[in-house]
């Protein structure tokens, strides 16, 4: 495979101590006419790149039936009629993925363009050397894409899983194998007969024209010095590949950090989408160090991985990413389409790079391609105009964003680039830096940016929602009566604890001003939160305007319910009750709990609750107050109370409760301490025993003097 492969560099210091080296090219003494031109060098603590000469074929090799190994491993196979081969780099030959020198081309730009599969290199190798040195092969850093290599007929080692299909087919990296050592006392050294057996897989034909079999050239020589070669070439790896483990915690710490902003702000799903994608771009880089550096990956996982699968989720992620950015709603078909094209993407691609070549012809791949560049071209398409729709909507922040859709495009688009003669490979210091690295490093700033720039946009928002929240707080603690009240007979006690810092539970208390009687209003709107603080501020404005009226309870619902209709889900429970001096109470209800008499639920038939009908019938009901008795209400906050089991308070409960004699605030402290879920709010009046007429007066004036002041 081409995209992430390993290079050797061709040329090495080999002298090392007073030994020498010399190394050249010529004919050993024939043996017998079939034998080839064979390389004779002598070596010291040195290592020799070979070069030439090389015989070369393509196809496999017939197993022999008696050692069971293949024919053209052997020393003594016929191979004159093969092709003869210079692998000599030119002097500025320089691999095009990792920028090393001694870069080879393939067998592709040798003859064989289009051929994938099985092919052999042989080498006859004449060593010259002290007795008893170690011998050892270095495989060909760069190689398309696995190998067998063998010493006289004898394997002694590969890269790569040959017992699979397709070779098991690994990222190419530096490999060493030991040979025979030089017998003691040897003067004449040892002849070798140097065989590699190929294998290249066809989904490597799409990765450029010159690819296939030895793209860097093998080293023979003394064991340490080979071990030292190895070693230079792990290092260039580690040096050529750096930015992939880079890019792999830049995008998955800017990832984290995407997703933790969503604590700040709950409401902003674009810190889902940015911190999801940029995750999964961490993940797949890390699965590309893997396959790079290490032999846990298959390069064919990592290809269908990175070049099909993400890859063709990448386009569909940015669309939905600066939609949510900018909060588009329309076009809605966008995100229903997404999905079959992402579909139709992943097949194509997987096609137009030979992933399923058994079954698929070349006319076939070569529509996948067109199919793949036209869906690719429409998802680009759709991101432009995402962003162009944002920027016509929201100006500034439109034009903020343009910069990392263009990096985004420029990263998915480098192939065709390419192909177009643009420069889209730089090796900086070593280090391979592609078009898509630089991208995807400069969208990680670009990005950075914009999201400092929403969180502080969205800190400030939540600043001026912190302020008007206080501010509804300071108006619904206005229009609430005071915790303990006293009027003309009667006690009372109120209470009132919302679930979050608005409520949605209201109560009035409005004395008549000639007839000493009471009005009592409470109710509890549909949800919570500042809009349910805003809709209980209306119907307070209109309980106090249609009191000003009448004190009719059913009179006071039906203005109520005319107030709410018309209004997008603005439902409210609500209870009327009026108070005669002479303790008669007549009762009005909207879908609201019954109130407590002693302890005890007062009989009233169900009905719907405010906003639902112009024309509903409420329940009424008519009881009387004696001196002493009690009178409870409650909103249905104290039986929603749920325990850290899960389990609700229930109405039983609430009924025991209320019997226990307790004060408001007394009941309100159990029902918090059970597990409030809900408003919770409570008003609880006693009859006392009537006054003179005077004090009467008195404390009328002023409970409606204190009532004015609100």
């Amino acid at each position: 495979m081409r995209r992430r492969r390993i290079v050797i560099a061709s040329q090495f210091l080999f002298v090392l101590g007073a030994l020498g080296l010399r190394a050249w090219s010529q004919p050993a003494p024939p043996a017998s006419a079939a034998d080839s031109p064979a390389l004779h060098i002598t070596l010291g603590q040195s290592a020799v790149p070979l070069y030439t000469p090389w015989k070369f074929t393509i196809g496999d090799s017939p197993i022999d039936p008696a050692t069971n190994a293949p024919v053209w491993a052997e020393p003594g196979f016929d191979d004159s009629k093969w092709e003869s081969l210079d692998l000599t780099p030119k002097a500025t030959a320089q691999s095009p993925i990792t920028g090393a020198s001694g870069y080879i081309p393939g067998w592709s730009a040798r003859g064989h363009a289009g051929y994938w599969g099985f092919a052999w290199y042989r080498m006859r190798v004449q060593v010259d050397s002290a007795p008893n040195v170690k011998l050892a092969i270095a495989g060909p850093a760069q190689v398309d894409d696995a190998y067998q290599v063998y010493d006289n007929g004898a394997l002694v080692g590969s890269f790569g899983d040959f017992s699979s299909r397709d070779a098991g087919i690994y990222y190419a990296r530096p490999l060493m194998f030991s040979l025979a050592q030089l017998a003691a006392g040897s003067q004449s050294g040892s002849s070798h007969l140097i065989a590699f057996r190929i294998w290249m897989g066809p989904q490597t034909l799409f990765q450029a024209s010159d690819v296939g079999g030895f793209e860097s050239v093998p080293f023979l020589g003394e064991a340490d010095a080979i071990s030292a070669e190895h070693q230079v070439a792990s290092d260039e790896i580690i040096r050529a590949y750096l930015w992939i483990p880079i890019e792999a915690v830049l995008f998955g710490l800017l990832g984290l950090v995407a997703l933790s902003l969503t604590l700040v702000d709950r409401s902003d799903h674009v810190y889902l989408w940015i911190g999801g994608l940029l995750l999964l771009i961490a993940i797949d880089a890390v699965s590309g160090t893997l396959s790079v550096w290490t032999l846990l990956v298959n390069s064919r996982y990592d290809q269908f991985s990175h070049e099909i699968a993400l890859f063709s989720l990448y386009y569909a992620a940015w669309v939905m990413v600066w939609r949510t950015w900018f909060r588009q709603r329309r076009p809605t078909w966008i995100p229903w389409a997404l999905v079959p094209l992402v579909l139709v993407l992943i097949l194509s691609q997987s096609i137009a790079q030979n992933f399923f070549f058994t079954f698929v012809s070349s006319p076939a791949i070569e529509a996948a391609h067109t199919v793949s560049l036209s869906v690719r071209l429409f998802l680009t398409a759709l991101l432009f105009f995402t962003v162009f729709k944002g920027i016509r909507e929201q100006g500034l922040e439109g034009w903020l964003v343009l910069p990392a859709v263009l990096l985004a495009t420029a990263a998915e688009f480098h192939r065709e680039l390419r192909q177009l003669g643009m420069h889209t490979t730089w090796f900086p210091f070593g280090v391979q830096i592609t078009l898509p690295v630089a991208s995807s490093l400069l969208l990680v700033v670009v990005l950075a940016v914009l999201l400092l720039r929403r969180l502080v946009l969205s800190i400030r928002s939540q600043r001026l929602m912190a302020l008007d929240v206080k501010q509804a707080q300071e108006v619904q603690r206005v229009i609430l009566p005071e915790a303990r009240t006293s009027f003309a007979g009667l006690e009372i006690e109120t209470e009132y604890r919302p679930a979050r810092q608005v409520g949605g539970d209201f109560f009035q208390l409005i004395p008549h001003p000639t007839d000493g009687s009471l009005l009592i209003v409470a109710g509890d709107v549909a949800g919570k939160g500042l809009q349910a603080g805003m809709l209980v501020s209306l119907l307070v404005g209109a309980i106090r305007s249609t009191a000003e009226a009448t004190s009719d309870p059913l009179s006071i619902l039906q203005a109520l319910n005319r107030r709410l209709l018309g209004r997008n889900e603005a439902l409210s429970t609500c209870l009327a009750l009026r108070i005669s001096a002479n303790g008669q109470a007549a009762l009005a209800n909207a879908g609201h709990l019954p109130p407590y008499l002693n302890g005890k639920p007062v009989t009233v038939d169900g009905s719907l609750p405010l906003g639902v009908f112009e024309q509903a019938e409420f329940s009424t009901a008519a009881f009387a107050l004696d001196i002493n008795d009690r009178l409870v209400i409650t909103s249905d906050g104290l039986a929603e109370a749920i325990n850290p089991d899960g389990e609700l308070f229930g109405f039983a409960r609430v009924q025991h409760l209320i019997a226990s004699n307790q004060s408001a605030a007394q009941l309100a402290d159990a029902v918090q301490a059970y597990g409030q879920q809900d408003d919770i709010s409570i008003i609880a009046l006693t009859r006392t025993a009537p006054c003179d007429d005077r004090t009467q007066a008195v404390e009328g004036r002023s409970v409606l003097d204190s009532l004015a002041h609100k």
